[in-house]
């Protein structure tokens, strides 16, 4: 894994009273990890992407161009508001509020993005999410992780934890086709076998 200090920052805390659960937009260091996260893309288009953990829509409203058409979803009815509103003018973006892997949405994508969301699942959450991204995931489509890697309070699992986990499922069921360490943040991409 290539290392560099690019993202000095931790992620703040959410909190249920703020309008901005997660201050994003604040943060130089995100819209890095955001700029890194679309480079890493295999693929200069995708016909259809999935966003787990969109949040208030910074990288939704980057990673809409490269998509004929993109769901984003999140758990904060605030964070997804502001997303929405980021995103109005998009018309092939869609918002759905989905707490995965409890849910998951039906139909199949070329593209899954987790950011974030995966160090919040348990254990036995993060290998449901495991399976429903796989099965929804098209043979030859990429799953990009990116997650910080320290551990907060509300955390149920580290950044690295998850990125691990989805390692062990290569050979047989994905490619790693790259992995960075960006100071406080790890981004993974695979390929569906």
């Amino acid at each position: 894994m290539k290392s560099s200090p690019a993202f000095l920052l931790a992620p703040p805390l959410p909190t249920q009273e703020a309008e901005d659960p997660w201050p994003f937009a604040a943060h130089g260091c995100v819209r890095s990890r955001d700029d890194v996260t679309l480079a890493s893309l295999p693929r200069a288009h995708y016909r259809s992407a999935l966003e787990i953990g969109g949040a208030i829509g910074l990288l939704t409203e980057k990673l809409q161009a490269r998509c004929d058409a993109l769901l984003s979803v999140e758990t904060s009815d605030s964070a997804q508001a502001r997303a929405i509103h980021r995103c109005r003018h998009l018309s092939h973006v869609r918002f759905q509020r989905m707490n995965v892997p409890e849910r998951y949405p039906e139909q199949t994508f070329d593209l899954t993005l987790v950011s974030g969301r995966g160090a919040y699942w348990s254990l036995p959450e993060l290998a449901l999410a495991q399976q429903r991204i796989l099965e929804h995931l098209e043979p030859g489509g990429h799953l990009v992780l990116v997650h910080w890697t320290g551990q907060a309070r509300d955390m149920r699992c580290s950044g690295h934890e998850v990125h691990d986990s989805f390692r062990r499922l290569t050979p047989r069921r994905l490619h790693h086709l790259r992995g960075e360490l960006e100071g406080t943040w790890r981004l993974d991409v695979f390929e569906r076998l």
